[in-house]
């Protein structure tokens, strides 16, 4: 360690973490937008009868943005290990700026056809780029900025700003669902979040470029560390690699079936209507990040295996019960609650995902290998979550999906369990 670079002091921790915190809401806020009114947009881009049909379209190009994730996390992890952290965290909100615009002013297929669908590709295409990007970099940055002993509350806040950036398109629907009639949501006023989210990139890209940089960067530019790059991570770090792709796909999954899936489920499935779906997502994943970095303090205390170890299990026992009566309840406060209990299930892995990758990796090649192993797995499980519910709702075989939803975090238990306790065994730069 060079010890002529100083550690950040506590103020300029928190400066840092808040500047980076507020970048990162805004980056998910874009992402989160499209999910938050394909209820309304999707009929102007996939014109048919079947609503399920419709929104099946449109969850197939929100998995198709997922595509772009793993080359986004290559191409600028490696950027945010060479250049620095802050470097990363600035391009990619240019690049969801861009996309979120393109949405917002893409016309109908009424009006250019096929073109439209197109361009709406392209845009989540660069926002997938963007997300992939923004996911290790800010992890990175997080969890480096943060001391020893606050390392699992700091980094919480990665999660906090995720919901919040979902939070707030979930706010800014029922908001416009206020003060819109249905068909003027229907034909423009869904266009207006994508604006807002454009506007707002724009100032996180100069704030962002005043966050300071990170001691660990630091200290390993000075020091020499060899280069990051794809085969520096598979040859001499294929363990972490894959343990954090393993670790990653159950709790992404669960968490992608809790939040951005619920919305359509509740109204899909369970019959509720669009402003009852939308008002029971907006108040659960208000709590649901409330409770986050109180989970990331804990794991400061007792280690993160036991968090994630608590989520695999609970995960595995109460994942099918609790999608089979959300499916047949009418009651939205029962929804709510039910809705509620899979969401502090899935905190075991939220909370504190991002600094267990972080403390996998030596510095030089950290922003890659949290971006990379991570955005894989999303790209399987994660983005395409939605679309496979929804085909097997099409199918008549809706009960099926909670199976494979309950698999897939018992693989990830399996993981919890056998892999080391990174609390203990950090390879993040000690104070």
């Amino acid at each position: 360690m060079t010890s002529s670079i100083a550690a950040p002091n506590q103020r300029q921790r928190l400066k840092a973490i808040v500047g980076g915190s507020t970048g990162n809401l805004v980056e998910w806020y874009d992402w989160y937008a499209y999910s938050a009114f394909t209820l309304y947009f999707a009929q102007h881009f996939f014109p048919s009868e079947d609503r399920t049909a419709q929104l099946l379209s449109a969850a197939g190009i929100f998995a198709v943005g997922f595509l772009m994730r793993p080359i986004g996390a290559w191409l600028m992890g490696v950027y945010a290990d060479r250049h620095g952290r802050k470097s990363g965290l600035t391009l990619s909100v240019a690049l969801m700026c861009a996309g979120s615009l393109l949405i917002a002013v893409t016309p109908s297929y009424a009006t250019i056809g096929v073109g439209a669908p197109l361009l709406l590709v392209l845009a989540r295409l660069m926002q997938g780029l963007s997300i992939g990007g923004e996911y290790g970099a800010s992890a990175t940055y997080l969890s480096e900025m943060a001391g020893r002993n606050r390392r699992g509350f700091y980094s919480s806040f990665q999660y906090v700003t995720l919901i919040a950036g979902q939070l707030v398109a979930i706010c800014v629907l029922l908001l416009l669902q206020a003060t819109l009639s249905e068909a003027e949501l229907d034909a423009w006023g869904w266009r207006i979040p994508f604006l807002i989210g454009g506007g707002l990139a724009v100032i996180v890209f100069w704030l962002r470029r005043g966050l300071s940089e990170t001691q660990s960067f630091a200290v390993a530019r000075a020091e020499g560390a060899p280069k990051s790059g794809f085969i520096e991570l598979v040859t001499r770090h294929p363990r972490e690699t894959l343990t954090v792709m393993m670790l990653t796909a159950g709790g992404t999954i669960a968490f992608y079936a809790y939040s951005i899936y619920m919305q359509k489920f509740l109204v899909n499935t369970s019959g509720l209507s669009r402003e009852t779906a939308s008002q029971i997502n907006g108040i659960t994943l208000f709590l649901f990040m409330m409770i986050q970095p109180l989970a990331g303090a804990l794991s400061d205390r007792i280690g993160r295996k036991p968090l994630m170890i608590g989520f695999g299990v609970l995960g595995v026992i109460c994942t099918y019960p609790i999608f089979a009566t959300l499916a047949i309840t009418k009651d939205p406060f029962l929804a709510g609650l039910l809705v509620m209990a899979g969401l502090i299930i899935v905190t075991g892995y939220t909370s504190i995902n991002a600094v267990v990758k972080a403390e996998l990796f030596p510095a030089h090649i950290r922003a890659l290998g949290v971006a990379l192993p991570y955005a894989l797995a999303n790209t399987l499980f994660g983005g395409t979550a939605e679309f496979v519910a929804l085909w097997f709702k099409q199918i008549g075989m809706e009960q099926a999906f909670y199976i494979y939803v309950t698999v897939m975090i018992g693989i990830s238990l399996v993981v919890y369990i056998r892999m080391r306790d990174t609390q203990r065994q950090s390879r993040i730069l000690e104070d």
